[in-house]
C-alpha cells in the first residue's frame, strides 16, 4: 500500500495561490480545490491513512470508519477505494444531496443517523455511532479527524510549508474552522516564519467551536457542534463569526468579484476579509491570504440556489420569531 500511497501523494498539495482584485490590500486566495478529490481535506485524509499504514494500524483487512458528511468523507472514500480497503462513512440528514449520492457510489455501506444530539445537531450522535460500529469489526480504524494529531500535522508539513515558501511577507491569514486541523497546523507553521502575522479564525453563527450558543446551522462545510481538541494547539489571534446570510452573499461576491466559484467556508472567510477592509482594520499594501477549501459544485442546490435561499430565510424567521 505504501507504493500506491506514494503515487497518490503526487496528486495532493502544491495548490496555486491566486492574486485577487483589491484596491486596498495585496489579497491572495489559496485554491485548495486543486487537490486529489477537490478539497483541502485530501491532505488530512491522506496523512492519517498513510501514518496508519506505517504504524500497522491499517492493512488490507482494516475497515476504516469516520463521522463526516462532507469533503473528509469524500477524500477517505476515494483514497480507500484506490487502496482497496473498505470505508464506512457516518453521515446525517444535513448532508447535501450531491455528497450523499457520491458517497453511496463510492462506498459499499453508508450509515445515516437521524437522532438529534444534545446540541441540536447530529455530530455527537455520529461519533457515538462510529464508536459502536468500530466494535463490530475484527479490525477497524477510526480516523477521528477531531482528535488525531496527524490531521493538523498534515497542514503543518504541507499547506503551512507551501504558504511559507510562497510569501516573503504575510500580514494576515484567514481560515475557516470545523475540525480544527487546518488552522492548528497552518497557524503553528506560519508563526514560525511570520511571527507577527495575524491568524484570524472564521466560524459561522450557531457553531459551538469557540463557545458560541448552539443553534441550527443552514450551511455545511464550516462550524461544528463540538470543539476539537486539536484547537488547543492552534495559534489564533482573533475569532470572527459570520452569519448564514453573510456566507451566502459572500460566496456570490467571491464569484462575481474574483471569479472564484467556491463553497461555504470560502464565502465565510471572504466575508471576514471584507469586514476587516471595510472597518479599516488592515493597513494598505498588507499581504493578506485566505484559504478556499473546495469548489462550489456541491452547493449548487443550496448556496447558489435562489429557491433554497428563500426557503431557509422563511424557516429562520419562523424559528427565531417570538410567538
Amino acid at each position: 500500500m505504501l507504493k500506491k500511497l506514494d503515487q497518490i501523494s503526487k496528486l495532493i498539495g502544491k495548490t496555486p495561490s491566486k492574486q485577487c482584485n483589491s484596491r486596498h490590500i495585496n489579497l491572495f486566495a489559496k485554491l485548495e480545490y486543486y487537490n486529489y478529490t477537490g478539497s483541502i481535506k485530501d491532505r488530512a485524509a491522506f496523512n492519517i491513512v498513510k501514518e496508519g499504514v506505517i504504524s500497522g494500524d491499517i492493512d488490507r483487512e482494516t475497515v476504516i470508519i469516520e463521522s463526516s458528511s462532507g469533503n473528509f468523507a469524500i477524500a477517505l472514500a476515494t483514497l480507500c477505494g484506490d487502496l482497496g480497503i473498505e470505508f464506512i462513512p457516518v453521515i446525517d440528514p444535513n448532508i447535501n444531496s450531491a455528497y450523499e449520492q457520491l458517497l453511496r457510489l463510492l462506498c459499499k455501506r453508508v450509515i445515516k443517523v437521524s437522532e438529534i444530539d444534545s446540541t441540536g445537531g447530529y455530530l455527537l450522535t455520529r461519533i457515538a455511532t462510529v464508536k459502536a460500529e468500530c466494535a463490530n469489526y475484527k479490525k477497524s480504524f477510526w480516523t477521528n479527524q477531531y482528535a488525531n494529531a496527524n490531521n493538523y500535522l498534515s497542514y503543518y508539513k504541507g499547506l503551512g510549508n507551501e504558504i511559507c515558501e510562497g510569501f516573503d511577507r504575510l500580514d494576515y491569514l484567514f481560515i475557516g474552522v470545523s475540525s480544527g486541523g487546518t488552522i492548528t497546523g497552518v497557524s503553528r507553521r506560519i508563526k514560525e516564519k511570520f511571527p507577527k502575522a495575524k491568524v484570524v479564525a472564521v466560524d459561522v453563527e450557531g457553531s459551538v467551536i469557540f463557545g458560541g450558543k448552539p443553534k441550527k446551522r443552514w450551511v455545511s462545510g464550516i462550524g461544528a457542534s463540538m470543539s476539537s481538541t486539536l484547537l488547543k494547539q492552534a495559534l489564533i489571534d482573533e475569532v470572527i463569526h459570520i452569519s448564514h446570510d453573510q456566507v451566502i452573499e459572500s460566496c456570490h461576491s467571491l464569484m462575481k468579484e474574483q471569479n472564484i466559484f467556491a463553497g461555504a467556508s470560502s464565502g465565510a472567510v471572504y466575508a471576514a476579509v471584507k469586514n476587516y477592509v471595510a472597518n479599516d482594520r488592515i493597513a494598505p499594501e498588507a499581504n493578506v491570504l485566505f484559504i478556499c477549501p473546495d469548489r462550489g459544485n456541491a452547493y449548487l442546490d443550496t448556496i447558489y440556489n435562489r429557491d433554497w435561499q428563500l426557503m431557509t430565510k422563511e424557516q429562520q424567521l419562523m424559528e427565531y420569531s417570538p410567538l
